[in-house]
């Protein structure tokens, strides 16, 4: 990284399965919890030895804890969430504190919803959280140059959560879909 020197550096790093048959496992959780914490860790500091000045990285949408919906990003996320999603959190948690709170590096969560489209797990929108996975990589280029840094939802509207945030402020939208 130190050679290329980059400016920006997006972390969408994940270690779940190519193929799923039902929820993943915790063995799966676990791995990919460690990806969001120990390589989190990684990248920032290569990002910051190498002179990068944004790290935006990708996250979940749907690890807010129980409140009034839809959710904006002040929202508290679940802490006290038992199971395979309290392993989920802790790496969740982790990923956001060090993209967030790893100066110089001007820091981007993007809190995608469940994935759907062309080489994700589900062909067709479903769940409570969709985004669709053109407007999901649509908001992450949409992060490298916008001048607001911070926390932003992705995700459909009438979902769990409000993209307003993202909508306003990075000019993103669920509509986005790549050309045929």
């Amino acid at each position: 990284m130190r050679e290329a020197r980059p400016g920006v550096v997006i972390h969408q790093l994940t270690d779940l399965p190519q193929v799923v048959s039902g929820p993943p496992s915790e063995e799966a959780l676990r791995a990919n919890a460690r990806v969001r914490g120990e390589g989190t860790r990684n990248l920032t500091e290569a990002a910051i030895s190498a002179g990068a000045r944004r790290f935006i990285a990708q996250s979940i949408a749907w690890v807010y804890a129980p409140g009034p919906e839809p959710h904006s990003e002040d929202d508290p996320l679940d802490r006290q969430a038992a199971g395979p999603a309290a392993i989920s959190i802790a790496g969740v948690l982790t990923l956001e504190r060090l993209t967030l709170d790893s100066p110089p590096l001007e820091g981007v969560v993007l809190r995608y919803g469940q994935l759907y489209g062309p080489g994700t797990w589900n062909t067709s929108q479903g769940g409570r959280v969709p985004v669709h996975v053109d407007a999901a990589a649509h908001a992450a280029l949409l992060a490298i140059g916008a001048p607001h840094v911070g926390v932003f939802n992705i995700a459909e509207e009438k979902s769990l959560v409000s993209s307003e945030r993202a909508r306003r402020l990075l000019g993103w939208s669920s509509d986005f879909r790549l050309a045929a």
